[in-house]
């Protein structure tokens, strides 16, 4: 085991959607494939300003997941029935960064998850994935009524990890993410690739290899 003194970095904080699961390009990409829509409908229509509105609202806890798989569905120009268990339906564990997960809380290292939460009725992306019992802490967008890049979400889980920003890592797909997280201090790591950010995150924490 690595003792905790000997590790720069006290405090390990990682996205789900696209970090702890499969990369959301593909996962978007094979959605797109079973609705027999054209690909980068899904992605025109979170750019929209609706849509951009209604992901916001649905991580703010502001709409119900229900109410967001109707509204966004007609952008998409699908039906809406269950359309957030269909869109995620291949966000799979990324199984490589949960291991390095575990292998760092092992270790001494805190350990949180931060999402911005798709909501959890009637389809739990969240579940199966045992956050509870594998993390520290897990800090949901909805659960608190803020959602990233707002500076406060990641005050509060760094106040949750009881670890000064200076000494955390921060791991998200979206560079924007990342720019808010730096801005505080914590060291921002993009992850597109499960391998490549589970092999990084050994290197940076100084975990061996499996």
């Amino acid at each position: 085991m690595v003792r905790t003194e000997e590790v720069p970095y006290r405090g390990l904080i990682l996205d789900f959607f696209g970090v702890l699961t499969f990369n959301m390009v593909e996962v978007i990409s094979s959605f797109e494939d079973r609705e027999r829509i054209t690909r980068g409908t899904f992605l025109r229509a979170w750019a929209d300003p609706r849509g951009q509105e209604l992901f916001r609202a649905l991580e703010l806890d502001r709409i119900s997941q229900t109410d967001w798989n109707s509204e966004f569905a007609a952008l998409l120009g699908v039906a809406p029935d269950d359309l957030m268990a269909r869109y995620l339906h291949d966000a799979f564990p990324a199984y490589p960064v949960m291991e390095v997960a575990r292998q760092a809380r092992a270790a001494g290292i805190r350990t949180a998850v931060l999402s911005n939460s798709l909501g959890r009725q009637p389809y739990d992306p969240y579940a199966g994935f045992d956050l509870s019992g594998t993390f520290d802490e897990v800090v949901l967008s909805a659960e608190h009524g803020v959602r990233k890049p707002d500076p406060a979400i990641f005050r509060l889980v760094l106040d949750r990890l009881g670890v000064p920003a200076e000494e955390c890592l921060f791991v998200d797909d979206s560079e924007q993410n990342l720019a808010a997280a730096a801005e505080l201090g914590i060291t921002p790591l993009l992850g597109l690739d499960e391998k490549v950010i589970a092999r990084r995150l050994r290197e940076l924490l100084r975990l061996p290899g499996l």
